[in-house]
């Protein structure tokens, strides 16, 4: 049976002024205590939530950690520059000593690309070209590469990243061709937190069919669960439904469905449907209250289900 995996999410949304030093390092420290395997950034460049930037904040974790690795689901990939992500995540992985993890997506179609220069109507061969490029830079002494989007002859990056040949890399994704191209080009597959359980697990299936067919049956999967952990049920659905709302600005019944909230027990038996449903790692994320949520989740959750 295999050994199922906890992580955590980093504490991002501050609004201006907001951030306090001494509690971020008093959560970090407290994660390592814990035992969580893992603590994961997101993503939101544009947007009325207040979000620190991911690359950024991992920085800031790695210093607060020993122990912890630290990732982020996922980098809109196709909205950067691939040579400076690049730089940044193997920058990021020396820092750490090898403790990177990075997850990567196409943003989909409701992208606001024009905002970033890219034209919408390549998004997704932008995307797979940026991770050729990507892994290039990781790998190779020198990078001849000729594309339709990025052009580099005889260059060079270095160093290059403390894991080898670089740190690992998620793909999201909500499509089966998403997920096949994860299967392909990736290292695992990451479900997203707006996903139910039900549509985890369809999107489940297409991997392990994609992976077998490509010789690779131990392809890992994960999936984001938001979470809140409360003796009163109707009180953890209300602040779960009004913070999800402040991220994506507006209601959406099915992210709101798929959030857990409740008390331990009720936490307990949907967390077990999405470890059924076969992720190997569950990234918890809380959206209020992050430290005392990370401690009932320890004290509380996470027994039942290891």
């Amino acid at each position: 049976m295999r050994r199922m995996r906890f992580a955590i999410s980093v504490p991002q949304f501050y609004s201006d002024g907001e951030f306090d030093p001494a509690a971020f390092r008093a959560y970090f420290a407290r994660a390592e205590e814990l035992g969580f395997d893992s603590a994961w950034t997101q993503e939101a460049v544009l947007g009325r939530a207040p979000v620190l930037g991911p690359a950024e904040t991992m920085t800031y974790a790695a210093a607060c950690t020993q122990r912890l690795r630290l990732g982020c689901v996922v980098f809109v990939s196709t909205l950067h520059s691939p040579v400076h992500l690049a730089k940044s995540l193997s920058t990021l992985d020396q820092l750490s000593r090898g403790r990177i993890e990075a997850g990567v997506g196409t943003g989909g179609r409701g992208r606001p690309f024009a905002a970033f220069g890219v034209d919408p109507g390549r998004y997704v061969a932008r995307f797979t070209e940026g991770i050729a490029l990507m892994k290039a830079l990781w790998t190779e002494p020198r990078v001849s590469f000729d594309g339709e989007f990025w052009q580099l002859e005889n260059a060079s990056m270095e160093p290059k990243p403390f894991q080898k040949p670089y740190p690992p890399l998620w793909f999201g994704g909500a499509s089966a061709a998403a997920v096949r191209r994860a299967v392909r080009l990736g290292d695992g597959f990451f479900g997203a937190g707006s996903s139910p359980t039900q549509k985890f697990a369809e999107l489940v299936k297409v991997v392990r069919d994609a992976a077998a067919e490509a010789g690779r049956p131990e392809f890992p999967v994960a999936k984001r669960v938001y979470i809140a952990v409360d003796d009163d049920p109707g009180r953890a659905r209300d602040r779960v439904n009004d913070a999800l709302e402040g991220i994506y600005g507006r209601r959406v019944p099915d992210i709101e469905a798929a959030a857990v909230a409740g008390r331990p027990a009720d936490c307990v038996r949907e967390i077990r449907e999405v470890a059924g449903a076969g992720a190997g790692l569950i990234l918890f994320t809380t959206l209020f209250d992050q430290a005392e949520q990370a401690e009932r989740l320890a004290a509380e959750v996470i027994p039942q289900l290891a």
